[in-house]
C-alpha cells in the first residue's frame, strides 16, 4: 500500500487526538465511537427504526418521506446524530431510497454483505455502527457512486440562514 501525505496525517492526528485540516473544513481523523446496550438502543429507537440500524433491515422502497427532501440541510444518522451527508449530495434515483453520491468524509465504514448471495457493499455509521444501506456503482458524476440509504436511518435537518 502506498501512502499519501493525508494518509500519514490522519494517522498521525487520530494518534494525537487532534483534527487534519482540510481546505475547506476540519475533518476528524478518529470519530469517537457510541456504544450502548441493546436495551438503550432499543429504548432510543423505534421498533422499525432498531430493526434497520441494529439488525440491518431495509424499510420498504418509497416508503420514507426523505426522498421527495429538496431543502438545503444535513443527513444525519437516526442513532447517533452524526451528519453523514449534505444535500448536495442527494440525487433521485428512481430506486425509492434517498441516494447520495458522496457521504461526508471519514462518516461512514463499509463491510461485505453476502445475505442475497452475491456480495454487495454495505455501509455504517462511524460513530455508532448503525447500519444506513448499501453503496453501488450506477450513480452520477462526480464519484460514479449511489448510497443507497434507509430513509429510517437519517434524520433531516434543515440548513437555518
Amino acid at each position: 500500500m502506498e501512502w499519501t501525505k493525508r494518509d500519514f496525517l490522519k494517522v498521525a492526528a487520530g494518534a494525537a487526538g487532534l483534527a487534519v485540516m482540510g481546505a475547506d473544513r476540519a475533518i476528524a481523523a478518529v470519530i469517537s465511537k457510541l456504544k450502548l446496550s441493546d436495551a438503550e438502543w432499543r429504548k432510543k429507537l423505534s421498533e422499525d427504526q432498531y430493526y434497520i440500524l441494529r439488525e440491518e433491515g431495509t424499510e420498504r422502497a418509497y416508503t420514507s418521506p426523505l426522498n421527495d427532501e429538496k431543502r438545503a440541510g444535513t443527513y444525519h444518522c437516526a442513532g447517533c446524530e452524526l451528519a453523514l451527508f449534505e444535500s448536495e449530495t442527494k440525487f433521485d434515483s428512481g430506486t425509492g431510497w434517498p441516494s447520495f453520491f458522496r457521504p461526508i468524509s471519514d462518516r461512514v465504514e463499509t463491510k461485505t454483505d453476502f445475505k442475497i448471495l452475491f456480495p454487495r457493499t454495505e455501509y455504517h455509521c462511524a460513530r455508532c455502527g448503525g447500519h444506513q444501506g448499501h453503496v453501488f456503482s450506477d450513480g452520477p458524476q462526480p464519484t460514479g457512486k449511489r448510497y443507497c440509504n434507509n430513509g429510517l436511518a437519517l434524520v433531516f435537518k434543515p440548513k437555518t440562514v
